[in-house]
This record gives structure tokens, C-alpha cells and sequence, in this order.
């Protein structure tokens, strides 16, 4: 990870979320009580909330046996999962509750910390604040060989409606079942394009197991990942946020929720995926994206982590000729098109000819991710990028592709070096033997 790629928190703040974060959307992701507000009027899930408490008198007239076994206390303005306690069951002799750290909490507990809630023990500078008891998230099944007791969170962090970066928190026994990095969770890197964790950091340390088992945090899969990423930039929009993090969980049985919005998300994010934050934030900040899908599509073909490389191509190391012939996906459903593409490692970006682009409805604008000026003999041309599906030795490679005129060129497609990782380019073998070494007639 080069340093200049790297955003600091004074860069965070000065550059990005003081410029692209107004005063009016960071007081609404500052309430976690006016969050869900604007996210439910967007039609953006989120837990449900049982109840509210504003003044005093609330916590007394509130029938607490009401509420179900399981639920979480929540102060709508707390920093950093302060003040937050959460429920999973009832106890034995039902005179109280169990929190995920398996301590006995009663109901005058339960008033007591609510009012201090509202005296603001654990909001900024001490002010009055609100309380409210939200519904308990259970652990999704893909997560509880990882996760203590606590429900796992994904933090996404969008820019331009452009999902930029992705962590898992995993709570621990440190943590007490909470999924706060600071507190003792484990952060875990997310491939972008794939929703496949990387690398993992705990107490700022690169570890590669949870810790005191063999279970590997590298090669998870996040179920209904797709899903998360839209729903993370329609929260930007409906916050009006230019820079925020997206807080996640996943309901075992509703699918993805989202639980908080933060203007100023913590910059250990980097660190669980060994990748700098400015890079990306620069590279997407003056592109023009459309909609949820156009940045979630344009995250795709930016942000694949050479890890999920290695993880979908577990083979090893490919040898190819500097002629290939691949498959490509069209927009017609089950529409795939074969032809010989010239292998370039002088070029860096895969381009393909206008009139196959064409020919397999890639120009489509919905699968247009930017345009982009490119120099030339010819002099200076605006180019459509597009999102490219194409499968060369078996492999499948989703990347961003140049639409180029190439009428007068041998091949339509180039495929450059930036998708030729894991590869070993022999332009001395003849297509003939390459396919004989693959098993192929």
C-alpha cells in the first residue's frame, strides 16, 4: 500500500467530507432517530424500531414486558457503540434479561441507562439526547463459525454514489459481542467486485485466522452482496451525504438492513484491505454516475482486489499465447460470442472494437460506465468505457474495456495487462499447443 494512496484523517475531514458534506445531512446521519426516518421514506430497510424515548416520563408509562426476548437499546446521537445494550433472550426465571456478553440486566437497570441516554452520558459533549429499543438482528448462518455471539456488520463506504471500499466487523470475545473495531472486533477486507473478504486486521494487526481457531478470515463469500452495495448508495441519496459510511447487517430471513449512516467513517478500512482510500476517492470524483446501479456497476470494474483473483482461480499460474480466443458475454441474456483477441502487454486497459461492442448491444447506456479522452494519430477522441464480460482460459474477468475504432485492425478485442494477472504470456507457443496443454481438441 503506497503512502500517497493513503487517506489521513485530517485529509478525510478537510478534503472530502467537509467539501462533499453539508450541514444539513450530517445532522442526519449524526441521529440515529432522524436516519431512520429519511431511510424509511426512501423505502431503504432498516431494523425496526419499538419505541422511543424523548423526556422522562416515557421510561414510566413504557410496558417493558412487552417487548420481544430479543432487542437492542440504542442512544440515537452515541459515538462509537457507546451506550449501546444488547438483548438476545429472556432469563430463566423471566425477572430480567441476558445481554450478548451473557450478563443479567433488569428492568430498572434498563430504565437507569435509558435515562442516561437522555441526560447525553454518551453523546457529543454531553448534551440531552433521545433513546429508543430497536429490533434484534440474529447472526446470518454465513457468519457464525466467525463471529462471537454478536451480529457481524459491513461498512461500505460510498463517494459519488460509488462504493469505494468494504469491511466486515466481526465482534469477538474482546468486543464483547459488539462489532466496533476500537472495542476488540476483527475488520475484514471486501473484494468490491466480488463480496469476497481479503485480508483481516485485529487491534490494528494483520492476523489470518480468528483468533484461537484455524478458521481462515481470507475467502468468505457475503451473501446478497449486490444487494448491499445498492442500497448503500441509495443512502447516500437519500441523505444527501457526498462521503459517508454505510453501516450493514444482514437479517438471516429480510436480507440486508441498514443500521447507521456516518459522515466521517473511520480510516482503518484501509488497513483491512491493504489498499489506500484517496486513490480511489480521486479516481471516482469526477465521474458522472447516474443511478444506485450505473456506481455499483462502475465499483465492479474499478475495485477487484487481486486477492478474489486468486481465490476464483485456485489453478495457479496459466500459460497463454499472445493470440487467444475467448468468450464474451453479450446483453442478451445467454448471448456469448467467441473470437481471437491479441494478448498486449504494452497496453494497459482491455479495449474492444466499436462494431462488436455494437454487434453484442454493449453500448447499451446502461452498461456505459464513463467516457474518457484518448490521443491518438488521428488526434483527440472521446471513447466510451464499457463494463466487459469475458472469459480467457477459463478464467472470468469482469474489467472496464476501451470502445476503440478498429475497423482496419486484424482483432476486435486487445486485452491489456491490467486482466492479465495470474497469467504467463509465452508469445513463442503457438495457440495450438496452448490449447493442447488445456485439454483441449
Amino acid at each position: 500500500m503506497k503512502v500517497q494512496n493513503i487517506l489521513g484523517l485530517n485529509a478525510r475531514t478537510q478534503l472530502f467530507s467537509y467539501q462533499y458534506n453539508k450541514p444539513k445531512s450530517k445532522r442526519i446521519a449524526s441521529s440515529k432517530l432522524l436516519t431512520e426516518k429519511v431511510l424509511k421514506k426512501a423505502n431503504i430497510p432498516t431494523p425496526l424500531i419499538y419505541k422511543k424515548f424523548i423526556k422522562p416520563k416515557d421510561i414510566l408509562d413504557f410496558d417493558w414486558n412487552s417487548l420481544p426476548e430479543a432487542f437492542v437499546v440504542k442512544p440515537s446521537r452515541g459515538l462509537g457503540g457507546n451506550g449501546i445494550i444488547v438483548i438476545k433472550k429472556k432469563s430463566k426465571d423471566k425477572t430480567g434479561w441476558i445481554t450478548t456478553s451473557r450478563k443479567k440486566i433488569l428492568e430498572e437497570d434498563l430504565k437507569l441507562h435509558v435515562l442516561d441516554i437522555l441526560e447525553g452520558a454518551f453523546s457529543m459533549h454531553n448534551s440531552p439526547d433521545a433513546a429508543f429499543i430497536q429490533e434484534y438482528v440474529p447472526r446470518h448462518k454465513a457468519f457464525r463459525k466467525y463471529a462471537y455471539r454478536g451480529t457481524p456488520d459491513i461498512r461500505i463506504i460510498v463517494f459519488n454514489k460509488v462504493p469505494v471500499m468494504a469491511m466486515l466487523r466481526l465482534p469477538t470475545k474482546d468486543s464483547g459481542g459488539r462489532a466496533n473495531l476500537h472495542q476488540g472486533a476483527i475488520g475484514v477486507g471486501v473484494d468490491i467486485a466480488t463480496g469476497i473478504t481479503t485480508k483481516a486486521i485485529w487491534y490494528g494487526n494483520q492476523i489470518r485466522y480468528k483468533p484461537g481457531t484455524k478458521r481462515k478470515l481470507h475467502g468468505i463469500k457475503i451473501p446478497h452482496w449486490t444487494d448491499m452495495l445498492k442500497i448503500a448508495v441509495l443512502s447516500q441519496e437519500a441523505s444527501g451525504l457526498g462521503l459517508l459510511g454505510v453501516d450493514i447487517v444482514l437479517h438471516p430471513t429480510k436480507g440486508p438492513m441498514v443500521l447507521e449512516l456516518n459522515y466521517q467513517p473511520g480510516t482503518q478500512i484501509q488497513l483491512a484491505n491493504m489498499a489506500g482510500l484517496r486513490k480511489r476517492l480521486e479516481r471516482v470524483e469526477d465521474l458522472k454516475v447516474r443511478d444506485a446501479e450505473h456506481g455499483v456497476k462502475i465499483a465492479k470494474a474499478l475495485f477487484m482486489s487481486d486477492f478474489s483473483d486468486r481465490v476464483k482461480a485456485d489453478e495457479g499460474i496459466k500459460t497463454i499465447s499472445s493470440l487467444e480466443e475467448i468468450k464474451i458475454k453479450g446483453m442478451k441474456k445467454g448471448e456469448r460470442k467467441k473470437i481471437f483477441a491479441k494478448i498486449d502487454t504494452g497496453a494497459w486497459r482491455t479495449s474492444i472494437s466499436k462494431d462488436l461492442a455494437k454487434e453484442l448491444g454493449l453500448l447499451d447506456k446502461n452498461n456505459i460506465l464513463w467516457t474518457k479522452s484518448f490521443k491518438s494519430s488521428l488526434g483527440k477522441e472521446e471513447r466510451p468505457v464499457i463494463s466487459l464480460t469475458f472469459w480467457l482460459a477459463g478464467r472470468k474477468i469482469v474489467t472496464p474495456a476501451s470502445v476503440a475504432k478498429r475497423m482496419a485492425l486484424k482483432y476486435p478485442v486487445i486485452i491489456g495487462r491490467k486482466n492479465l494477472k495470474g497469467f504467463l504470456v509465452d508469445p513463442h507457443i503457438p495457440i495450438e499447443k496452448v490449447k493442447e496443454a488445456r485439454g483441449k481438441k
